[in-house]
């Protein structure tokens, strides 16, 4: 039997019996079946006619699960989604906001400025630098990306209590870059899973089996995708994918040594490949292990990038691998946004990466 309730105030739901936490759209959404943009939306009231035709049962459905659960909108929110400006956020958790056109963010903000601007968006950019950087900036560090509609992340690290709180309240995100393990929020990425697997399939071509992936010591999406990309590629070419395949460093420059590189290639490894990170530390440790051991490429060893080359090291001969549709990725992002904030349901695909041959691969030695 349902235990004794405490009477509620005029005009609100009571909260469950035991909830001491005030209920969250994101609660909502998955108690109706629904994207927490719809709930947004149903909540809202919104009658201007403007928005997505929303079916009565479906309408019914938000408010019976936000009935339940003791929902109340947060009137500051509200206040907020009624005063649309036209802006969109850009936020990057980079101690400094990229600006060096030879920066890896830079072609993201190049495709985030030319979409926003076709949708009749202006841009706010803010950064962790004004408190510090993003990681030391305390509990109300992104408070103030309330002053756009909508806010585009920017960052392999995050601070995920905050961003689960910009969720939690309805307010619309968008990170660029996987973050699915972070629940209700909206992203955009590449498919560096098929991509990685692509450039392990290259190499099984030219004769190689026994390869080694070099990885920084970090559990960002982006480095898992590509490390379950490169053993995927692995098992559907018959290729040995043990423990050994996989080599995961703290600091790939320090502990990569030519010593190391050495005993792998005399142990019968033919190929390795790094997984591009913002520091390319992978790359760069690979890259002067190799040189230092006195190996030949593509002559004793082939090398592979899963990714792209750090911009500084553009003189030096293109790494076979993938480049990373960044001015798409903006563009997406910008569109999943905009969609957000007029309250549509929306989801963009995983941007596909494009094979780059390049010099660094050849057949494996025998």
């Amino acid at each position: 039997m349902e235990q004794p309730r405490k009477r509620a105030k005029p005009g609100r739901s009571p909260a469950p019996a035991g909830r001491t936490s005030r209920p969250r759209q994101a609660e909502v959404a998955r108690l109706a079946g629904v994207s927490q943009a719809t709930v947004s939306l149903v909540l809202s009231a919104r009658g201007d006619g403007k928005g997505p035709t929303i079916s009565d049962e479906t309408r019914q459905r938000v408010l019976d699960a936000a009935r339940s659960l003791g929902y109340v909108p947060d009137p500051a929110a509200r206040r907020l989604a009624a005063a649309r400006n036209n802006l969109l956020g850009v936020f990057s958790f980079t101690a400094t906001f990229p600006t060096d056109v030879q920066h890896s963010y830079y072609p993201f903000l190049v495709g985030v400025e030319q979409e926003a601007a076709a949708r009749g968006y202006d841009l706010v950019l803010f950064t962790g630098s004004s408190r510090g950087g993003a990681g030391d900036a305390g509990p109300d560090a992104l408070s103030r990306v309330r002053l756009a509609d909508g806010c585009l992340f920017l960052g392999r690290h995050v601070p995920r209590a905050e961003l689960k709180r910009l969720v939690a309240d309805g307010y619309p995100v968008v990170h660029l870059g996987r973050r699915e393990e972070l629940e209700g929020l909206a992203w955009v990425g590449a498919d560096y899973v098929s991509a990685s697997r692509e450039v392990v399939a290259h190499l099984a071509e030219l004769g190689h089996r026994r390869v080694v992936l070099v990885r920084e010591d970090d559990d960002a999406p982006a480095s898992t995708d590509r490390q379950q990309g490169f053993l995927e590629g692995l098992v559907a070419a018959g290729v040995d994918a043990g423990p050994e395949a996989v080599l995961r460093h703290a600091d790939p420059v320090r502990e990569l040594t030519p010593q190391r590189v050495r005993e792998l290639v005399d142990g019968g490894v033919t190929a390795f490949v790094a997984e591009e990170t913002d520091t390319g530390s992978a790359w760069r440790a690979l890259n002067a292990a190799v040189r230092a051991a006195g190996l030949s490429c593509p002559g004793d060893v082939s090398l592979g990038l899963l990714g792209s080359p750090p911009a500084d090291l553009a003189g030096e001969p293109a790494p076979m691998g993938f480049d990373i549709p960044r001015h798409q990725l903006g563009a997406a992002a910008v569109r999943l946004l905009a969609a957000l904030v007029a309250g549509e349901d929306a989801e963009e695909p995983l941007v596909a990466c494009e094979f780059r041959p390049g010099r660094t691969a050849g057949a494996a030695r025998t």
